[in-house]
């Protein structure tokens, strides 16, 4: 039997003076503060806490200690965004960061602290100081959800709407006016004076990813077609221990573990990380991932933790109880991991006050390219950026004029519901193919094969299915960047171009 085309109504229209969609850091911080300026609507797809910043596990890098400096930081910053970071970005990230994470310390957020009652702060990756802020030893992100969460319900000017999926950006003479969205199934158009994308990363367009399911790139697709500008999407962050389990998403196991003293090695117990880098398991990101990468096509990877003993539970308790749902115990098992998309360094072009290049849209958090991760992110710094450009972002929204005009309302209806066992498919079959030819190594015959996949899979994909479109699209935006970056830096590393090139340092790809 076919299916009867649903006859088009007229959508029901929302007004407001903010909208911010996205529920992680960014976007809970952004509606919070701007709250202060005028009525703000806030959307998330799932539920308030289905987002990223939920699992982070790391922490909150800040210069706060004692021997630290917003100098340091920076030079971290920088050192690890391999020669592609907006200086003025990292800038505004490190000396304005203290001051977010005290003030969300002051609004609730329950931090580790020493027996002196001063912020308890570790290390990671890169990082030169002890500047990691964490709560409850490996919780950190839960713990700022929770805070951020708490202060949006108490705040009598913010209005959440759940489970609402946005399709598209209202474009009304040059200027972003709104969105269009399902609202619980129902056609929904919301007016607004000015639109936050805070839509959070695109890991789910990868097979072995940490993201949770809702990370399928929507901010991305969105904004592409309503012909945003985008830049650096080539740059994906592959985490390199993931816990190695057939689930979607993989638990991760954080980097501080690493910092505690845990070291990786193969099936046969030989830690192979000191012969490659001077850091060993400490090295950067993409160092670390692309050497489990290789070392996987001939052994399986291990963190061993147990040199930390008793200590692995009262430090990381969240990792520790991940562990043992899956019948491990990190003080006598050794930790099966593998590398998995992490973070998307890339996105929408956004300047130091969150404004994209369309007129009355502003993006923050992972969704955003602020300039301040560069080729490769350091590690904490993405709670640290959605606390300090979501605080920009609310400070600039104060002053955006009144909306004067919006179009008049269209005759339109929520695409069907879709087939989800050939939605499914589609997904999958997208997540191998980025896996496999634009994952942790890449090369142009492999990125071009993406491109013939892709496409197949868009030409194919049922209708309705909104997700599995922005999902594909995204993935197609990563390997268009990827094929013109003709060069490995940070995060992008081509086999058939191996080497960084002094031509390509500071210059985006743009699209």
């Amino acid at each position: 039997m076919v299916a009867r085309k649903k006859k088009e109504l007229q959508p029901e229209r929302l007004r407001t003076r903010f909208l911010v969609v996205g529920s992680g850091v960014a976007g809970l911080h952004t509606a919070w503060r701007a709250s202060q300026h005028g009525d703000v609507l806030l959307l998330t797809k799932r539920s308030l806490f289905d987002s990223a910043t939920a699992y982070a596990q790391g922490g909150i890098a800040a210069a706060l200690g004692a021997g630290d400096s917003p100098t340091l930081h920076r030079q971290d910053t920088l050192a690890a965004g391999a020669a592609l970071c907006d200086a003025a970005a990292v800038e505004v990230l490190v000396e304005e960061g203290p001051t977010r994470v005290r003030e969300l310390q002051t609004a609730g957020a329950r931090f580790d602290l020493d027996p002196y009652g001063h912020l308890q702060l570790g290390r990671e990756a890169a990082h030169s100081q002890n500047r990691i802020v964490h709560a409850h030893g490996d919780q950190t992100g839960a713990e700022v959800a929770r805070t951020l969460i708490s202060r949006v319900r108490r705040s009598a000017r913010v209005t959440v709407l759940e489970r609402t999926r946005v399709l598209d950006l209202i474009v009304y003479r040059g200027q972003c006016v709104g969105v269009r969205a399902s609202v619980k199934g129902k056609a929904v158009e919301i007016i607004a004076e000015a639109t936050v994308l805070a839509t959070g990363g695109c890991g789910q367009v990868y097979r072995y990813t940490t993201n949770p399911v809702v990370a399928t790139g929507d901010g991305f697709a969105i904004a592409h077609r309503a012909d945003v500008k985008l830049a650096d999407m080539e740059f994906v962050q592959f985490h390199p221990t993931a816990l190695d389990t057939p689930e979607n998403p993989l638990a991760l196991i954080s980097e501080a573990v690493r910092g505690e003293g845990a070291i990786l090695v193969n099936e046969r117990g030989e830690r192979f990380m000191r012969r490659l880098h001077p850091l060993a398991e400490l090295a950067p990101r993409d160092v670390v991932a692309r050497a489990i990468f290789r070392e996987q096509k001939k052994n399986r990877v291990y963190l061993d933790a147990r040199r930390l003993g008793a200590r692995f539970t009262k430090r990381f308790p969240g990792i520790f109880a991940l562990c043992g749902a899956r019948g491990i115990d990190p003080r006598r098992d050794l930790i099966p991991v593998t590398p998995a998309a992490h973070y998307m360094m890339g996105g929408i072009v956004a300047d130091l006050n969150g404004r994209s290049s369309m007129p009355r849209l502003y993006v923050v958090g992972e969704v955003a390219r602020t300039g301040v991760h560069g080729a490769n992110r350091l590690a904490s710094n993405s709670l640290l950026e959605g606390l300090v450009f979501a605080e920009r972002v609310a400070r600039d929204l104060a002053g955006v004029r009144p909306l004067r005009n919006a179009p008049a309302a269209k005759l339109w209806t929520v695409p069907p519901l879709p087939d989800r066992g050939a939605a499914q498919v589609a997904a999958d079959r997208v997540r191998e193919v980025m896996w496999s030819y634009a994952g942790i190594a890449r090369t142009a015959k492999g990125l071009r094969t993406a491109v013939v996949e892709l496409s197949d899979i868009e030409q194919r994909l049922p209708q309705g299915a909104t997700e599995e479109v922005n999902l594909v699209q995204t993935a197609r935006l990563i390997v268009e960047a990827a094929l013109r970056r003709k060069e490995s830096r940070g995060g992008h590393y081509r086999s058939d171009f191996p080497r960084a090139k002094r031509t390509w340092r500071g210059r985006h790809i743009e699209l």
